[in-house]
Formats: structure tokens, sequence, C-alpha cells
């Protein structure tokens, strides 16, 4: 593709982030599916993707990102990212109220204007959810992490993500003082449909399993 659009940047931006927390590749139905168009459309920008150089496809196979796709995946997560922390940051925005108008933003904002804001915030390394804002070349540097629903009773940690998919769940999250950067320990909960954290205060927190579905943890123990 000699000019980027903002379809084919949703595309990889996608495909990126459906690997980012997990391992396993995405399939264009999964594609069509978490993009909400029809399967002839992804095939048809697949197609275009793939004759570009930024994915490699086989019929009927996964999708995986060329080094030169995954360069420009990162580039407009970076651009998401940043301007989720802006928005935060500067313009009094909610974590739960940023995802929406990033996708907006994210398609249209100049390179000079997305290095001004990354100097005017210091250079973060995380977004308001905690997820990690990509360098300008592509770099990524990401702590090993598991999923709440993963970790033992015991397990001493800090949050270190919250998918940002339900703005409900992080309305309800922050009521409860849980945020990127907090610690908790996980307690034995009451009943199987939910699980129990504790905070540095002793209080104990019941998460539903939607939302203790979406929190990532530190793989090791808290200092």
């Amino acid at each position: 593709m000699k000019q980027s659009t903002p379809a084919a940047e949703d595309y990889l931006k996608t495909i990126y982030g459906h690997t980012e927390w997990q391992p396993e590749p995405i399939t264009p139905s999964v594609l069509a599916a978490r993009l909400g168009i029809a399967p002839s459309s992804v095939t048809e920008m697949v197609k275009k993707l793939a004759a570009a150089g930024l994915l490699r496809h086989v019929p009927y196979g996964p999708l995986t990102l060329t080094p030169a796709g995954r360069l420009a995946a990162t580039a407009v997560v970076r651009r998401h990212r940043l301007i989720e922390s802006w928005l935060v940051r500067d313009m009094g925005y909610h974590w739960d109220e940023v995802h929406e108008e990033a996708e907006i933003l994210e398609h249209s904002i100049s390179d000079r204007l997305l290095n001004a804001m990354d100097a005017r915030l210091g250079h973060p390394a995380h977004d308001p959810h905690g997820d990690p804002i990509p360098g300008a070349d592509g770099s990524v540097a990401r702590e090993p992490a598991i999923l709440l629903t993963a970790a033992a009773v015991g397990h001493s940690t800090r949050v270190l993500r919250i998918s940002d998919r339900d703005s409900a769940i992080l309305r309800d999250l922050a009521a409860e003082s849980i945020r990127p950067g907090s610690a908790l320990t996980i307690v034995k909960s009451a009943t199987a449909e939910l699980h129990s954290v504790q905070l540095p205060d002793g209080q104990i927190r019941q998460l539903s399993p939607e939302a203790a579905g979406l929190i990532w943890v530190s793989a090791s123990l808290a200092d």
C-alpha cells in the first residue's frame, strides 16, 4: 500500500492487539467479528495488506504481521495510547471515556503533534489502562503478566493492565480503588463465581468473572 488508510490501520492494530496479551494468532473470521464487518470485506483487505508486504496469510489459516506490518501496527497503537494518556492527563477525561475519542484522533494526528504530546506528557511508558506505549521505533517493553483469574490464592502482586473493553467495569473498578499499579493479594473467595482480592489496607474486594477476566497482574511476586 502506497498510503495508509484508516481502514488498513484498524486492521493492523486489531491484528496486533489480538496477540499482545495472549499467544493464539487471529483468524479472518475472528478479525471480521472484532471489526464488525462482513468476512468478504476482510478477505479483500487481507489480500491488499498481504500484497503490500504487511501480512502473511495462507487460505483458511491465521494472520500474522510481517516486520513491516508490525512496525505499521505499533505506530497506530502508539498514537492511540498517547492520545488516551493526553486526554486523561491534560483534558480532564476519565479512563473509561478515552477509547472512542482516540479511535477517531489516531488517524488524523500529525507526527509533529504526536511528538509534542509525548514530550509534554514526559514520555509515558503506559497508557491509562496499563497498556505499554510502543516507542517510535516499534519497540515495546512489557512485564510478564498473567490474568487475575489464573493467579493462585496467596499471590501478592500488582495490577499491570486492565482491558478497556467494558467502560462500565472500568468505572466500577476505579470506585473499588483497583487500577494499574494497585497492589493486591489473591484471597480465597466464598463462592466459585467471584474472585476475591485484598488491598493493602486490608479491605476485601469481590470481583465478578467479567471484571476479573479483564485484569492482568504481574506474574512475579510484589516487592
